[in-house]
């Protein structure tokens, strides 16, 4: 008798909640160019041999030139009870070291394309708190791979789907979530389903005009695979903190800072990767849902 009870007023708030969210939505498709930026920055120095025992880094320093490109492109339908987002990220990163004695090295230090859809159901519409924001049950499906393999291993070939819960669409709070996942990885010939689950939130705020504070993490653990490798990960984390000015209509420069840290299921020591710069971007608005 309980049960059916909670199951009725479960039905009840959840109508409730369906009607409330009708009020003040936008509707119809957005087609944004989020970001479209380079980082590029180039130290060259000469006779840096002649000045090895100089205290001196800007004369014995390694030549070094980095480059980085990041893409990110939605189209994302806001219909009246769902939210259909669609969106394709790249980025792609690689450094160039010139010695005084020695080879030339190059390393990639970002590579990673991402094809991903998400539906929201549009449950709940908050107006008064947090800047408002919505609310609902998602589902998504994502293609992850890269441009070029890293050293000896093979080329990153990962499906995963998501289920859980968001908010988002907010003033302030861009994306709140946290959802189980399933990942299909066939980077190797030993294909692996990998189950766990992962946390993320995406900030914003307008500190005056043209002047943007970000904030964006995402949590991932793991917690099975069906098929053990050396590179499995036991968890992951990433952090991305910016300062995003605009200088013209479209074009933004930010300051940010990123960390991103990693600990391998059968490595000892736990990665981390800290990168501090200042990005250049272009961003345009195409079509605005209304």
């Amino acid at each position: 008798m309980n049960k059916k009870i909670l199951v009725i007023l479960a039905a009840f708030l959840l109508c409730c909640l369906n009607s409330y969210a009708q009020d003040g939505k936008k509707t119809g498709w957005q087609l944004e160019l989020k970001t479209l930026a380079l980082d590029l920055t180039s130290t060259e120095v000469k006779n840096s041999e002649d000045y090895k025992d100089f205290p001196d880094a800007k004369l014995n320093a390694d030549s070094q030139k980095l480059i980085k490109g990041r893409f990110h492109f939605s189209g994302d339908y806001f219909g009246q009870n769902y939210l259909w987002s669609n969106a394709l990220f790249m980025e792609y990163g690689k450094t160039t070291i010139k010695p005084a004695e020695g080879e030339k090295l190059t390393t990639e230090n970002a590579d990673r394309i991402l094809l991903s859809s998400d539906y929201t159901l549009r449950l709940w519409h908050v107006k008064d708190f947090l800047g408002g924001f919505e609310a609902g049950p998602f589902v998504s499906l994502a293609y992850e791979t890269e441009f070029n393999s890293s050293g000896d291993s093979p080329l990153k070939k990962i499906i995963r789907g998501n289920a859980g819960a968001k908010l988002f669409e907010g003033k302030y709070l861009k994306s709140l979530f946290a959802a189980g996942f399933m990942e299909y990885d066939f980077t190797y010939p030993e294909e692996s389903t990998k189950y766990g689950y992962e946390a993320g939130i995406g900030l914003e705020y307008n500190i005056r005009e043209g002047v943007k504070a970000k904030f964006t993490g995402t949590f991932r653990d793991y917690c099975y695979e069906s098929e053990k490798q050396a590179t499995d990960l036991d968890y992951s984390l990433e952090l991305d903190a910016r300062l995003d000015v605009l200088v013209l209509k479209n074009l933004s420069v930010a300051p940010f800072i990123n960390y991103y840290t990693a600990q391998g299921k059968y490595v000892g020591p736990r990665g981390e990767n800290l990168y501090v710069g200042v990005t250049f971007s272009f961003s345009h608005m195409f079509l605005a849902a209304k």
